[in-house]
């Protein structure tokens, strides 16, 4: 073969199958004539291969064993209908061929008898139907392509006829507009809705449509307004021909170039604003050949050197300006950037900065060298003020006094802002006034005294305090609120310091405050507020140091204050006398040590004095040298406690020591501090308590507090103690009253109801209120009933027996009654009467009791008291007994007997039910009949059980 006239068939793999003699030389044709892979294989053999490898033809005879040709070609079809195949017989017929041609033959030869020419002819219809097979390849290909692009979502498609009208658009063209796109199917490209502007956008778009159609590529930029917003596209038309060069198509494709334009349009503004940057920028860059000559200076050079570019090139090279031995260049070449080399410079004004210079290599242009130069003489200024500063903190941490503070700030002020003239004032609360705590003698030098200023806003240094704001002043005469016009400072600067005060620094010169130095000064105000802060705070730590330690302390001495109370209180349950409580009370309290010395004393009413009764602890004599009047001032502490019936307090002895003569006394025995407490129960004194201890304010309030109600626990305990012994006791004085005062309970009743009310006892107090039983005379029980219940003072009225002519009635009260009153006192109200003429009161006070106390009380209860009768008796033998009984009985209990009694339900015959009595008690009749048979048991088993059996003889 000639290696150069290579044809498809040199790249092809061809199969043959059948045994026939023109197959035969057919393929030994095609090993001879090309590189072709030939396989003359069999039926069966060439399925095989078609599903295992790459086949670019078969040609097949008619007559195959086993079956023909175009069963073959069927069976093949099956799997591809794209694989060129070749049926040749030497049996032709117009039948074979349509059959063939209907079963999916790519072509057909009919055999003829020159061997030559059917191999010649199969060679060529193999060559072309392998072209013919590889065109169709290429243009499925390029379909395939053109769908792939045309349903590319990342752009908008469109296809034209030949005129220029819309014949398909992709679905993402469709996407930007709000209308359906098969609608303007037809009509010409540059009027579809894509295109709202019908200007310049519209004839851009025609233009071209009229290029493709001349077979010329073209592109445009339009904005085109969608459903999504503005975007801005970029077109492309391309022309689409057939085979003969004829115009069949034009497909406009559209990118979306919105966020390019973007970009670009901030790029442009980007270089626009580091050119803008470039020339206002306090860096100053400049560029120098190896001989140091500049090759550009840029435009704001001023800022540093003062000098202008031409100026800066006029000056010589760049070590005149930056100075010789700025750095090394063999250092440079091995590193390639040089950074931070600190260096000075002189400005055109003379004034010297220190530069932080950056080299680095470069190649623009003829410049090899880069500088950049930075000026840090303020940083440096600041770094030198912030070391000051940070030892002026260090100071401040060791500073214990706001004045302390004050002295270092005016010390440091000239080290950290380079100024002389400070002052600090400090707030005095107290007088609203700002002190000048600390100032330097520069200051008062250019600024005279400095007076203490009222805090009320109206100069600058109260006007920056009050409203909590910095001023500065490059001139401080121009300012309205300037108190002394003769000053000498110019710039001045005012900065608060919290509530703490202001700090005042100035000059003589104007302007004298930069930016590092306001800042400067700003850091240094705000140091020492917090110093002044961290000192408020100390001082506070250490009084609630103080606080909570006092605090503990009284806690402790709470804790063993209540300790002795429960001990006290334990031992007044198990005394039984009033002398075993006063000894208790006494030796309890002087037990742990903490107080020296108490005694309790009654007072005696035949020489107005207190006389002791018990006392304990340490008092070497002191009782035995003082006498106790009972007066309200000028007199020891026990006789005022009981003249004023108020706790007296006595912080410190010695604090007047010649007010008094018992002061002495009590200093000499180291009583240093007193507390006397009253000893009053309902009213009713039972003596005082006086308490000394061998410290000065040894009482606190929690202690005086503590005291008085264990006064009051006291005076209780010793009122039980008397109730019970005149319980025990057989002698008594019953003493009679007469009493014209109306606010008596039944007193009122009668006036409203003109009756006679007799109580003869039956009193209840319950958790319901507090009941009474009265007899009523000379009236209708009803109306009585009627006029009670629309009295203040009875909450509710029950009618218990009676009629026309009066009967018994059970009274709810508001306030207890006085029976009650009179049992807290020892004393037992046996009658009270009230009539028109007034109200008559039996009482039996007990021997125990003195009935002069139940005579003052009362005399202090009602207005208008006589005393009609007073006289001694014997109470019976019995009258223990009697108090065994009621002990015994429950309050229910007992409510349920009182009832019946006055009911009548015990006299005979009876004058009630018991369903009706436990009617009016809202009980059921059984637990009615219950409570009376517990109660008769309790009666019955007092009198059997404590009392000796009776021994009757029997005579024979």
């Amino acid at each position: 073969m000639n290696p150069k006239s290579r044809s498809i068939l040199d790249t092809s793999v061809i199969v043959a199958v059948g045994d026939t003699e023109w197959l035969t030389a057919y393929v030994d044709a095609l090993q001879e004539q090309s590189d072709a892979t030939v396989h003359h294989v069999s039926p069966a053999t060439a399925h095989e291969m078609l599903q295992q490898r790459a086949i670019n033809c078969v040609v097949a005879d008619y007559r195959l064993p086993e079956t023909t040709g175009i069963d073959f070609i069927r069976s093949i079809r099956e799997t591809t209908a794209t694989l060129p195949i070749i049926l040749g017989t030497a049996e032709g017929s117009e039948t074979i061929a349509s059959t063939a041609i209907e079963a999916g033959v790519t072509d057909y030869i009919a055999v003829t008898d020159s061997l030559d020419e059917t191999v010649t002819d199969a060679v060529q219809r193999t060559e072309q139907a392998l072209r013919d097979a590889q065109r169709a390849k290429t243009q499925r290909e390029r379909a395939r392509q053109f769908d792939a692009t045309f349903h590319d979502t990342r752009s908008a498609t469109w296809v034209l006829d030949p005129a220029g009208a819309l014949t398909r658009v992709n679905q993402t063209a469709r996407d930007m507009i709000d209308v359906d796109a098969d609608d303007v199917v037809g009509d010409p490209f540059w009027t579809l809705p894509w295109w709202l502007d019908e200007g310049q956008t519209s004839a851009d778009i025609r233009r071209l449509v009229e290029s493709a159609k001349r077979g010329e590529f073209g592109h445009a930029v339009i904005t085109q307004n969608g459903v999504t917003g503005e975007q801005v596209l970029e077109l492309s038309v391309q022309p689409v021909t057939d085979e003969r060069g004829d115009l069949v198509s034009i497909i406009v494709d559209s990118v979306d170039i919105t966020e390019r334009v973007d970009l670009e349009r901030e790029l442009r503004q980007s270089e626009q604003l580091h050119r803008v940057t470039l020339n206002n920028m306090t860096d100053t860059v400049l560029m120098t050949d190896e001989d140091g000559e500049y090759t550009y200076v840029c435009p704001n050079v001023h800022f540093i050197f003062g000098y202008t570019a031409e100026e800066i090139r006029d000056l010589g090279t760049i070590e005149d300006l930056l100075g010789d031995d700025l750095f090394d260049r063999e250092d440079l070449a091995d590193d390639g950037v040089l950074k931070n080399i600190e260096t000075t410079a002189t400005d055109k004004a003379g004034r010297e900065h220190t530069l932080l210079v950056n080299v680095r290599e470069v190649s623009i242009q003829d410049g090899t060298l880069l500088y950049s130069c930075r000026d840090i003489t303020k940083r440096k200024q600041r770094e030198r003020a912030l070391a000051t500063l940070q030892e002026t903190a260090r100071d401040f941490l060791y500073a214990e006094t706001h004045h302390e503070i004050a002295h270092h700030v005016v010390d440091d002020t000239p080290d950290v802002l380079d100024l002389d003239a400070s002052a600090v004032y400090l707030f005095d609360a107290d007088d609203n006034h700002l002190q000048p705590t600390a100032y330097s003698q520069s200051m008062r030098d250019a600024h005279g005294p400095l007076p203490d200023v009222h805090a009320d806003g109206r100069d600058l240094t109260t006007h920056s305090f009050v409203e909590n704001e910095p001023r500065f002043f490059d001139d401080v005469h121009d300012a309205d609120r300037l108190a002394n016009p003769a000053t000498d400072l110019r710039s001045v600067a005012y900065i608060p310091l919290g509530s703490h005060g202001v700090f005042v620094a100035g000059s003589t010169d104007v302007c004298a405050f930069d930016d590092v130095t306001r800042e400067l000064a700003d850091l240094l105000a705000a140091t020492a507020e917090a110093a002044l802060d961290r000192v408020d705070r100390e001082s506070q730590l250490r009084e609630q140091d103080r606080e909570l330690q006092r605090q503990n302390d009284q806690l402790t001495t709470l804790n063993q204050i209540n300790e002795t109370i429960r001990e006290i209180d334990q031992a007044l349950v198990q005394s039984e006398t009033r002398e075993e409580i006063d000894h208790t009370v006494c030796e309890r309290l002087t037990a742990d040590g903490r107080f020296q010395f108490a005694w309790i004393g009654t007072h005696d009413s035949t020489n107005d004095a207190v006389t002791p009764q018990a006392w304990a602890g340490t008092d070497q004599g002191y009782l035995d040298t003082q006498s106790f009047p009972v007066a309200a001032e000028a007199v020891e502490p026990a006789g005022r406690t009981a003249a004023t019936g108020e706790v007296t307090h006595v912080s410190n002895v010695a604090a007047d020591l010649r007010a008094a003569s018992w002061r002495k006394d009590a200093i000499a025995r180291d009583l240093l501090s007193v507390l006397s407490i009253p000893l009053v129960y309902n009213d009713l004194s039972y003596g005082v308590l006086t308490v000394y201890a061998e410290t000065p304010d040894a009482f606190d309030e929690t202690i005086q507090t503590v005291l008085a109600e264990l006064g009051e626990t006291i005076a209780s305990a010793i009122s039980a103690s008397e109730r019970k012994r005149a319980l025990l006791t057989t002698s008594m004085t019953r003493v009679e009253y007469t009493v014209a005062d109306p606010s008596f309970v039944l007193a009122q009743l009668v006036q409203a109801a003109d009756c006679t009310i007799t109580y003869e006892g039956g009193v209840q107090q319950t958790v319901n209120g507090n009941y009474v039983f009265v007899t009523v005379e000379d009236a209708p029980l009803d109306a009585v009933v009627d006029v009670a219940a629309d009295l203040r003072v009875i909450e509710d009225v029950q009618r218990i027996r009676g009629g026309e002519t009066g009967g018994v009635l059970r009274l709810r009260l508001a306030e207890p009654f006085l029976a009650t009153e009179l049992a807290d006192h020892g004393a037992v109200l046996q009658s009270a009467t009230a009539s028109q003429a007034g109200t008559a009161f039996v009482i039996d006070v007990p021997g125990s009791v003195e009935a002069r106390n139940v005579t003052k009380f009362v005399t202090q209860r009602f207005e208008d008291v006589e005393l009609t009768s007073k006289q001694t008796r014997e109470q019976a033998s019995e009258h223990g007994f009697y108090a065994s009984v009621l002990d015994s009985l429950t309050d229910r209990q007992l409510e349920v007997l009182e009832t019946a009694y006055y009911s009548g339900f015990f006299e005979s015959p009876r004058t009630v039910t018991g369903e009706a009595v436990a009617e009016s008690l809202d009980i059921s009749p059984q637990a009615f009949y219950q409570h009376i048979r517990t109660v008769q048991r309790k009666l019955f088993a007092a009198l059997i059980d404590d009392h000796a059996p009776v021994v009757t003889r029997h005579a024979d």
